[in-house]
């Protein structure tokens, strides 16, 4: 038996009743003095008081699904804040970043009693240098509306010109996911209203993209079971993106930044093949690899350049026929899609176990990565509560239908025609894609894991690829670049194109460590003069006194520098470069 405390009695005077955690038999009394609870809103621990909060009945102590928590209603003098207690909270917030210890487990229980259907739909934002309809650039983070013409404000009269770099860009994708390619195809209204778009409707293609019946083939990484998968791809269609909403921080007020009105976009959209979330967010990873291989986007998520709305239902295993799909929108990173779409499939079969599958309505629904902070006791001697962050499916609004949109051909643009010459010189032009990257990979008799490495950056793969081809063995040019380049790469926060070795200097020093002319401590040595300079300058800087002392007399110090040094190069200074540099630094004359 499960009990709720929603008021504290009288006699309990300094105690507060937490119960239900193991089982009914167990009851446990926690000083009000000494207990303590998370607050989500401002993200600090609050020792809760003996009075007057206990006796408010705004405080309420609940338990659901085995973890406790504490939620509070807002009162005006609850979250009265002194300017330096405000400060305070900002130099030094939270980050408690523990996970949840007593998840839903239904995930896990799916594949015995029901099956889950997920399809994505997937904008992405084109590299063109102008909008799709005008000669507006466009420039992430630009100020607002200052990117912004007639055509893109949607202004009477405005008519929109079709750029041809688009039509490009779309081949390139169709051709790359193995669609058929409308020869004629054409462009149409979809309206409704929004604040952001300026004309009341937004230009798309309805019933005939231009392109249909693709796929795409991928690897789940080895974590996650691995194995090859293929997705099958519905349509590819152009379309223009809209405007952007500011809302203000009371929300008393929103702004409207056009900049983005205009964008072009290409929207792929997924068959429903996939189910589990693992599957989903490997292939929005896919899709961003895939775009960014062809150049037609940057495929950057926090920017807006890539972006996810999954549709998912469950239905009975056996059944042929689909349930009621929800869509999720809010979805800025792959691990976002995993885990909103766990939960949802979650959602969806506590209600169906519970008989309520007719309250899973047609609906989009956003995911709060935010979340809400939540605390549990492990067990009932437990002294420390441990927070955890709870994050969930929330209502936004019923979907649209398609009348809704009331669709009809775009009368100011004219039909997208293609000839057979056309899509065969874009496809001419086409890299080797990932799949075909990967699979070359593994003739080569690179393990899964190097393959997946290797090919996930177009970057990484083409440095790869220029190191072989000067001659490096190819499993050492493979721990070389996931090893000591990679490690060396993510300290710096750097890209593989901003570093100074070149591959063919790389297929040298390989070369030379195999035929033994070198070891590989040697190999791995800090040997630009500048990057020890830094080092040098920094460690000097941070030494004034010791630097005192050496200039006065006690060169016996120089030892000090060059430990500190190497340190901070984790041994890997050339010693030769180093005392140089040193030496030259501590006597110069100031």
């Amino acid at each position: 038996m499960r009990r709720t405390v929603t008021a504290v009695v009288p006699a309990l005077l300094g105690y507060f009743i937490l119960s239900g955690l193991n089982c009914c038999r167990h009851l446990c009394l926690v000083p009000i003095a000494s207990l303590k609870l998370f607050n989500s809103a401002t993200g600090v621990w609050n020792v809760i008081q003996a009075q007057p909060l206990f006796l408010n009945s705004s405080a309420l102590l609940r338990r659901k699904n085995g973890v406790l928590y504490c939620t509070m209603k807002s009162t005006s003098h609850s979250h009265t804040q002194t300017a330096t207690e405000e400060k305070q909270q900002q130099k030094s917030p939270q980050k408690i970043k523990v996970p949840p210890q007593k998840q839903m487990k239904e995930v896990s229980k799916i594949g015995a009693d029901y099956e889950a259907v997920i399809g994505i739909e997937t904008h992405v934002q084109l590299s063109t240098l102008t909008k799709a309809f005008c000669s507006c650039p466009y420039s992430y983070g630009a100020q607002p509306n200052t990117c912004i013409c007639p055509v893109c404000m949607g202004l009477p009269g405005a008519l929109p010109v079709l750029n041809s770099k688009v039509i490009e860009c779309a081949v390139k994708l169709a051709l790359a996911l193995n669609c058929r390619l409308s020869f004629s195809s054409k462009f149409d209204r979809k309206q409704y209203f929004y604040p952001d778009l300026p004309k009341g409707y937004q230009i798309s293609q309805f019933d005939i993209p231009i392109a249909t019946g693709g796929s795409i083939d991928l690897d789940l990484p080895l974590e996650f079971g691995g194995g090859h998968r293929r997705f099958g791809i519905t349509r590819i269609h152009m379309e223009e993106d809209a405007g952007k909403l500011m809302h203000s921080g009371n929300g008393s007020y929103s702004q409207v930044d056009l900049n983005r009105a205009g964008v072009p976009l290409l929207e792929i959209v997924s068959e429903p093949d996939m189910r589990t979330g693992i599957e989903a967010s490997e292939y929005a990873a896919e899709l961003q690899r895939v775009v960014r291989y062809l150049g037609v986007s940057n495929g950057n998520m926090q920017e807006g350049s890539l972006r996810c709305d999954v549709n998912v239902s469950v239905r009975p295993i056996g059944q042929a026929e689909f349930g009621t799909k929800v869509e999720i929108k809010n979805l800025n990173s792959f691990s976002a899609i995993n885990r909103a779409i766990d939960f949802e499939i979650s959602r969806q079969v506590n209600l169906h176990s519970q008989g309520q599958q007719d309250s899973i309505v047609q609906e989009t629904r956003l995911w709060e990565e935010e979340g809400k902070w939540m605390v549990f006791f492990e067990n009932t001697t437990a002294t420390d509560p441990i927070p955890f962050l709870v994050q969930k499916t929330v209502t936004m609004r019923k979907k649209e239908g398609l009348a809704d949109y009331r669709y009809f051909p775009e009368p100011d643009l004219p039909e997208v025609v293609l000839t057979k010459a056309y899509m065969d010189s874009v496809g001419k032009s086409l890299p080797e894609l990932p799949e075909a990257k990967r699979r070359r990979y593994e003739e080569m008799g690179l393990s899964m894991q190097d393959v997946l490495f290797l090919a996930n950056d177009i970057a990484v793969a083409d440095f790869f690829d220029a190191t072989i081809q000067k001659g490096a063995d190819v499993k050492l040019a493979a721990n070389w670049i996931m090893g000591d380049i990679a490690a060396y790469l993510k300290n710096e926060k750097l890209s593989i194109i901003d570093i100074k070795l070149v591959p063919h200097e790389l297929a040298e020093l390989i070369a030379s460590i195999k035929s033994g002319t070198i070891s590989g401590k040697i190999g791995k040595e800090i040997t630009d003069l500048g990057d020890i300079e830094k080092m040098v300058d920094k460690v000097i800087a941070e030494n004034p006194k010791q630097l005192e002392q050496y200039r006065s007399g006690k060169t016996k110090l120089q030892g000090y520098f060059a430990g500190q040094v190497m340190k901070a190069s984790k041994g890997k200074a050339n010693p030769g470069i180093l005392n140089k540099v040193l030496v030259e630094k501590l006597n110069a004359k100031v």
